[in-house]
């Protein structure tokens, strides 16, 4: 039987990895020269997203860990969250 809530729990844990993700995204940023203002890190957040990928990638030849830290603890929370709503309303 699977609980609800520990998917729940699992899916809140990858939202707030996708957040400190986010966030050492843009300082990575700002260390680079391209400032966002911290109360707009949510509004910019694809824009950074963007730039972080464009960056790295010329710089090194691969994108950043950051940007796969972020795109893939975001879809596993989408997925988990996903996961327990069917298993809720199937009721098992």
């Amino acid at each position: 039987m699977i609980n609800t809530t520990v998917l729940l729990t699992l899916a809140a844990l990858c939202g707030i990895w996708a957040a400190v993700s986010a966030v050492l995204l843009t300082r990575s940023l700002d260390q680079r020269g391209l400032t966002t203002p911290f109360p707009f890190i949510r509004l910019f957040l694809f824009r950074n997203l963007g730039r972080y990928r464009e960056i790295t990638r010329s710089e090194t030849g691969n994108v950043g860990p950051l940007f796969y830290s972020y795109v893939i603890s975001i879809n596993v929370a989408l997925v988990l969250v996903m996961i327990a709503v069917a298993v809720r309303i199937s009721g098992l």
